[in-house]
């Protein structure tokens, strides 16, 4: 029973980020996608992971400016879901996604090679 109310929670913070984090109004935040949210069992500390679009000096511009908003996302989400307590909010890089493009590189790169050895084509 508990597990569904985290999950459910889980989800409605991850819509609501979303949506809060895409009407910033800071023009250091390129474009940024929710991937995932981690809520602690007591609900008081959530996790927001995050995807950033671009090279490493615009992460970084972002990373800064969404950590910089923090307050205002964890007041934004407790006036949109209704929670005993507004849990702190943690804003992480996930770099899922990068590290999967490069085992992807990697793993061309490696059928490439084998490709070369066997002479095959």
């Amino acid at each position: 029973m508990a597990g569904q109310r985290i999950q459910r929670i889980r989800e409605e913070i991850k819509r609501e980020a979303s949506d809060i984090i895409r009407k910033l109004k800071d023009p250091r935040v390129g474009f940024v996608t929710v991937t995932d949210v981690e809520v602690s069992g007591d609900l008081r500390h959530v996790k927001i992971f995050v995807s950033v679009l671009g090279d490493d000096e615009a992460k970084a511009r972002t990373m800064e400016a969404l950590t910089r908003a923090t307050g205002y996302i964890r007041t934004e989400i407790g006036q949109r879901i209704r929670l005993r307590h507004t849990p702190e909010i943690h804003i992480k890089p996930d770099e899922s996604i990068a590290r999967g493009a490069r085992i992807f590189e990697l793993l061309r790169e490696v059928g490439s090679a084998e490709t070369k050895e066997t002479g095959a084509e």
